[in-house]
Formats: C-alpha cells, sequence, structure tokens
C-alpha cells in the first residue's frame, strides 16, 4: 500500500513537473516572439517603402510614355509626374563609366547590410523610435534604388548601350518632378544672389524616403542621440525576469 501511494505521488510530481516544462516553454516561445516583433516592425517599415516605390515605377514604367509627351501635371506647373530614367544615384547623380555602375550597385548593397544591422543595433540599445523609423525609411529607400540597379536592365531592358550586361547596369526610374520657374535668385541673398535657378533633379519615392528620413534625423538629433542608450532593451529584460519569477514560483509549489 506505501508502495502504491509513493508510485501514486511520483506519478502526480512527474505530471506537474511536465505542466510547468510545458508552460514554460509555450511561455519562451511567446515571449521571444513578443521580442521578435518589437524590432521587426521597424523593417516592415522598410518593406512599406519598398512596396511602394516598387509600384509605383511599375505603374510609371507600364502606363507612361517617357519624357515630355507622357508628362502629367499634378499641382499645376509647379509640380508633375515625368518619367526618366537615371544611371545613377540618388537626384541623377551619376559616377564616371566604364565600372561607375558597378561601383554605385555594390556600394549601395554594402550601405543596405550595414543599415540593416544598425536598425537591430540600435534596438538593443533601446533607440528611440523616432530614430528607428527614420533609418528604416532609408533603408527601404536604399534597397529600392537597389533593385532598380540589379534587376531593371533585366525585367524593363533599360540597361545603357554600353553596359557590359544588363545585370547590376539598370536604371533608376525617376518620376516626381519639382518644376522652379526659370529665373535668377534674388540679388540680395548671400552667396546665390544673382545666379540662375537651376532645374530641381527628377526623382522617386525611395529619393523621398532617404531624404526625409535623413532630415528627420538631422531636425531631431537632439532627441534622438541627446541621452545615452540603454545597455539592454528594458521591456524585453522585464518580460524575461517576470517570466522567471513565475516559473519560480511554480517550481516551489511543486516541490
Amino acid at each position: 500500500m506505501g508502495l502504491y501511494r509513493h508510485k501514486s505521488y511520483l506519478r502526480t510530481y512527474t505530471n506537474d513537473a511536465e505542466a510547468v516544462v510545458g508552460r514554460y516553454a509555450a511561455e519562451s516561445k511567446i515571449l521571444r516572439h513578443f521580442v521578435l516583433m518589437k524590432y521587426w516592425k521597424y523593417y516592415l517599415v522598410a518593406l512599406l517603402v519598398i512596396v511602394i516605390d516598387q509600384l509605383s515605377k511599375w505603374a510609371v514604367h507600364r502606363y507612361m510614355p517617357m519624357g515630355m509627351p507622357g508628362e502629367i501635371p499634378v499641382f499645376g506647373d509647379w509640380f508633375k509626374l515625368h518619367y526618366t530614367l537615371n544611371p545613377g544615384m540618388a537626384f541623377g547623380v551619376e559616377l564616371p563609366a566604364p565600372y561607375g555602375k558597378v561601383i554605385l550597385t555594390l556600394f549601395r548593397l554594402v550601405a543596405v547590410t550595414g543599415i540593416t544591422y544598425y536598425i537591430y543595433h540600435l534596438w538593443k540599445q533601446h533607440a528611440p523610435s523616432g530614430l528607428l523609423v527614420c533609418i528604416a525609411m532609408i533603408l527601404g529607400g536604399a534597397i529600392g534604388n537597389l533593385v532598380d540597379s540589379i534587376f531593371y536592365g533585366v525585367l524593363y531592358n533599360n540597361a545603357p548601350f554600353s553596359a557590359p550586361t544588363p545585370w547590376l547596369h539598370g536604371q533608376v526610374i525617376d518620376m516626381l518632378f519639382v518644376d522652379f520657374p526659370d529665373g535668377f535668385f534674388p540679388a540680395s541673398w548671400p552667396w546665390i544672389g544673382g545666379e540662375i535657378i537651376p532645374d530641381f533633379p527628377i526623382f522617386n519615392i525611395a529619393d523621398s524616403c532617404i531624404f526625409v528620413g535623413v532630415v528627420l534625423i538631422l531636425i531631431f538629433q537632439n532627441r534622438f542621440y541627446g541621452h545615452q542608450f540603454e545597455a539592454a532593451h528594458p521591456v524585453a529584460a522585464d518580460d524575461v525576469a517576470a517570466a522567471q519569477a513565475r516559473r519560480d514560483a511554480e517550481a516551489s509549489e511543486v516541490a
């Protein structure tokens, strides 16, 4: 009889221990998912930028004639949609041939890799969400133009005639045109007074997100970088500590 009670108690203890282990595993899985979502949401911001940028470029390539014949006024003569190709960097900046385009594409690839890790690094240091969103916008814009450089020479057959291969030589599709009126800057303005007002480069949504992200970081740099980042993410640390406390309490009850 005593042996039976001992076996019964042992089975109960084993079942309770298995239940605790099961709850521990479930909590750990949920906690890992919760923690991952806290920084993956910034990569989702970058993904949203990429999707919008690529859809806009596809629509322009599919439905708009290139150049002046396809130009669409949006806000009078000040802002228009104008389909053009950019073989270089943002806002029409170009590196010299024959290897400039390949160098530019590889530079974009390295930059994208670095920015991707930098977002995770800043999140671990508990950087402000606003800073992470701005960097995610820059990441999305960089990837958007990188896709053009790598694939558009093949997908849209828009590589320059002098390109040795269509891969890595795709031209970026630009369509946003801010058309400043012709004229001169007022003579009273310092440095640029009396100079001809230059034509503003045609750009795209990826360029816009990069520009906006950089400008916001410059404007709010004191808020973004004006304090010491924490060595570890406090929310994640608190969650882990709370889960550990619950597991310790349950283990004590079983014992």
